[in-house]
């Protein structure tokens, strides 16, 4: 028995990823496994830009909203959760679409990586108090000086992955880069064909995205924020410290306007955009389809479907 296909369509924010997930979906007799960290959270819909019940159009859809914006969560978690549903998936005939943007979660599912796990120790909460004490300019320099290579791919605000490498380091000696680069050396897991999304010019993108955050703060986002507030949801949590809610919170405190919020919100989702090209350009098994102004539907899905056609994947229409 021929085993069903795998696809990869991944991509930075807001380049149209669910729409050409669906579609590929419906064309192949397949199912959507989402692999994006933040549409694990139940109660997080607009922030996250969940797919709509419209925009699945049927299509079934996987590992969204599996766990409440207070939980613990991680890459070893996701792979843990979606491997199985991946592999039911196929074992019932069908295709398997991963769609996301989340390159690590990505890379750990379909190339069966392992990525170096901060250690379940009490070092953890050291490095947390010497970033409350100091900030996070001082704990990247302080990653510089090790890892200079994850450094420089980490924006200083993301304190989650900085101490994380940090963490690392110090407990097993070697450099997160150092293991990513081993593990990278073993055979993938999963054979998948791989589509990626991106733009001839960068400024259409980030249009996009600016757009994007527009229609969030229309579609109720505030309201969305204070229900999770209101709900006992601390501020604090992984999820609340995402692009897009961590922003808006810290206007709602008063720290700052809301029109800065908004801004802020734009300026790093722009940045978060970058980040994610970054990474997933060091795949070289993924075929970009290139989107031009004005952007076109039906030449995107005709990319699509000759890179289908080249992968030996036969549309079912």
């Amino acid at each position: 028995m021929i085993q069903p296909p795998i696809l990869a369509v991944a991509g930075p924010t807001a380049s149209g990823k669910t729409r050409l997930a669906v579609a590929l979906a419906k064309a192949l007799d397949g199912e959507v496994l989402s692999c994006d960290s933040m549409q694990i959270y139940r109660r997080m819909d607009i922030g996250t830009a969940k797919p709509t019940a419209e925009e699945m159009q049927g299509v079934p859809h996987h590992m969204i909203d599996v766990v409440e914006p207070d939980e613990p969560f991680s890459v070893g978690r996701y792979v843990s959760m979606a491997d199985p549903i991946l592999q039911d998936i196929l074992r019932r005939g069908k295709a398997c679409i991963v769609c996301g943007g989340t390159g690590l979660y990505l890379d750990s599912l379909l190339l069966g990586r392992s990525f170096a796990q901060a250690p379940e120790t009490g070092r953890r909460a050291a490095l947390e108090a010497e970033a409350d004490r100091g900030g996070m300019e001082a704990m990247l320099e302080k990653l510089r000086a090790v890892d200079p290579a994850a450094a420089a791919r980490l924006h200083v605000a993301d304190r989650k992955r900085i101490l994380r490498a940090l963490e690392v380091y110090q407990e097993t000696g070697k450099t997160i880069t150092q293991h990513n680069l081993e593990t990278m050396a073993l055979p993938p897991k999963y054979d998948a064909l791989y589509l990626g999304l991106t733009f001839s010019d960068r400024a259409v993108l980030y249009d996009r995205i600016d757009r994007r955050v527009d229609e969030m703060l229309a579609q109720g986002l505030l309201q969305e924020i204070a229900g999770l507030l209101a709900a006992g949801i601390p501020p604090t949590a992984t999820s609340l410290q995402a692009i897009g809610y961590k922003e808006p919170i810290a206007a709602l405190r008063g720290e700052i306007t809301m029109d800065e919020a908004v801004e802020r919100v734009k300026r790093e989702s722009r940045r978060y955009a970058k980040r994610q090209l970054t990474w997933l350009r060091c795949n070289e098994k993924i075929h970009w389809i290139v989107q031009s102004a004005p952007l076109s539907w039906a030449d995107t899905w005709e990319k699509a479907l000759e890179i289908l056609r080249t992968g030996g994947i036969n549309p079912m229409r």
